[in-house]
């Protein structure tokens, strides 16, 4: 019997979905043997200051892909907006779960930002919701929030916010939909990659791959890919308020991308256009655009 050891960290909502990457892996093959492992990562156990503060987002990813280049697992599954811009060398996204609800949701003392009182107290840890959110309301006031989404919704509850911001994705896996209420994206452009779960493996796992491949969910990943172009066009990283978002229709991908400075007064927005089968030039295309006009200080370190 083939056995396949996944990594995740260990969130209700990172095991959900990487029970969901398992399911569909025996789906296909009843007799596989699949094994979750859970590894605890440094994004995990620091959790009062920003991931940009800290050494970025890729301190959710790096002791699970230390573990992934050691051979301890087969896997990794991932939320794609939590990885570096730029995987490790030696390592492929190899699939992707089809995607989820890839808007922002609000939770807290109103279902909208308008509705929200002056002056309230709004918990993130994410430049990009903190510089949309200061461009449609300057006058609330951001505040460090980090934890899973149990947690950050316990102190909404509490009263130490009067909201904080949630990936209805992560919402809808858990049965949490209700928790909050969805931003258009009009308002609130979704992270490149919002809502997509990513199966990472070794490139040279030709067999692993193959597997892997046959239960990637093509419009997703194409999508995806357009999106991290973007970010790479623009060197993004959770340093710097990127906002992307991607859809297909009848084989037409559209793309729209954001840049901000942090405190939300100057925006730029692209958007562009074409075949599916171009999706990382247009992401290219979409970013180098974005870069040229980019107000003063919004992609400083």
């Amino acid at each position: 019997m083939v056995k396949i050891r996944l990594g995740t960290r260990g969130s209700r909502l990172a095991l959900r979905q990487t029970e969901q990457a398992a399911a569909a892996l025996r789906a296909r093959e009843p007799d596989l043997d699949v094994e979750i492992a859970v590894i605890r990562t440094t994004g995990d156990r620091i959790r009062d200051r920003r991931l940009a503060d800290i050494g970025g987002k890729g301190l959710f990813a790096k002791e699970i892909e230390a573990a992934l280049a050691e051979g301890r697992i087969d896997a990794a599954v991932h939320s794609v907006k939590d990885l570096e811009t730029v995987l490790p060398e030696g390592f492929v996204l190899a699939a992707m779960l089809e995607r989820a609800d890839p808007r922002d949701g609000l939770a807290g003392s109103a279902r909208t930002l308008a509705g929200l009182p002056p002056g309230a107290r709004v918990g993130t840890a994410s430049l990009r919701r903190q510089a949309q959110m200061l461009a449609l309301r300057p006058d609330l006031e951001p505040a460090l929030i980090r934890g899973n989404v149990e947690t950050r919704l316990g102190r909404v509850r509490a009263g130490e916010f009067d909201a904080t911001f949630l990936a209805m994705a992560g919402l809808d896996r858990l049965g949490l939909t209700e928790s909050a209420a969805p931003i258009a994206a009009e308002e609130m452009l979704p992270a490149a990659g919002q809502g997509a779960v990513g199966i990472e493996c070794r490139a040279g796992d030709a067999g692993l791959r193959e597997r892997l491949a046959a239960i990637d969910h093509g419009p997703t990943s194409t999508c995806v890919a357009a999106e991290r172009a973007l970010l790479a066009a623009l060197d993004g990283s959770c340093r710097t308020p990127i906002a992307a978002y991607a859809c297909l229709r009848d084989g037409e991908l559209a793309l729209r991308g954001r840049l901000l400075t942090p405190d939300g007064r100057e925006m730029r927005e692209v958007r562009r256009s074409g075949s599916a089968g171009d999706a990382p030039a247009i992401g290219r295309d979409a970013g180098e655009a974005l870069r040229a006009d980019a107000p003063p200080g919004a992609l400083d370190r």
